[in-house]
């Protein structure tokens, strides 16, 4: 798989046809991980095509490999990069951070001044978003268009979104703003560094936020381990890049 070569390009009505594929694969992958996804119908991935808002890859034979799509919310004032997909056959060859790539070049022509989020629960996600540009953030600093967030109705973390007032959740945001952003080489250096920092406070917060429901599913009393107000923000950003990142680490990933 390691000598495997890739063609991927803007999708057109041409693929159509690969829509049913791609979907069924798309709900495959989420069970298989025990996670939910906004699901999109064939017609949905059909049309994202036919207006040149997604990327699909091939093989040099010609089979398909992997698939992702553009999304805009707040009339247009962000964008996600979502349903990213690889065929089973096709992973940890390196495709998937080669669709994020294409996608996201793609994102930054057709909407050069729209922020670009996304969020994952994956370390792995998050380096290929560190080195392109993302950089890991809070929630206020996404979209809040709630077309946007009843995507993630299909979730099995739903709950936990809403009683954090879609404050926090299991997943980790990250954004690329075209007006206030770190250089590629900035944010994939700031990864390494703090990867493993990254990974543990990760696995923190997932006890964190899991802990008042694993009480509640033992029906053992849980009022001892709510928060209140978080009497934080937790959107602003230093407006400058000179003097290293503002928002701590802990900041970021325990928005409670």
């Amino acid at each position: 798989m390691e000598n495997q070569q890739f063609k991927i390009i803007i999708a057109d009505e041409t693929h159509q046809d690969f829509a049913r594929i791609i979907c069924d694969e798309m709900e495959s992958s989420a069970k298989a991980r025990g996670t939910g996804i906004a699901k999109r119908s064939p017609d949905y991935l059909q049309q994202k095509m036919r207006e040149g808002k997604a990327v699909i890859a091939f093989t040099e034979e010609g089979v398909w490999a992997g698939f992702c799509y553009i999304e805009t919310w707040s009339h247009g004032d962000y964008v996600a990069n979502s349903g990213l997909i690889v065929s089973p056959a096709f992973r940890k060859s390196g495709l998937a951070k080669m669709i994020k790539k294409k996608i996201f070049e793609l994102s930054r022509h057709t909407f050069p001044e729209a922020k670009i989020f996304g969020l994952t629960t994956g370390l792995a996600v998050m380096k290929i978003n560190s080195e392109l540009g993302y950089e890991p953030v809070t929630y206020s600093e996404l979209t809040q268009d709630d077309a946007f967030w009843a995507g993630c109705k299909s979730c099995v973390n739903y709950e936990i979104l809403m009683s954090k007032d879609r404050k926090n959740c299991m997943c980790t945001a990250m954004l690329y703003d075209p007006k206030d952003h770190y250089e590629p080489e900035e944010t994939t250096q700031d990864f390494k560094k703090h990867s493993k920092l990254y990974e543990r406070f990760m696995q923190i917060k997932h006890w964190k936020l899991l802990a008042p429901f694993l009480r509640h599913h033992d029906e053992e009393p849980g009022n001892g381990g709510r928060h209140g107000g978080n009497g934080e923000n937790g959107g602003q950003r230093n407006g400058g890049h000179g003097g290293g990142r503002s928002k701590s680490l802990f900041h970021t990933f325990f928005h409670f």
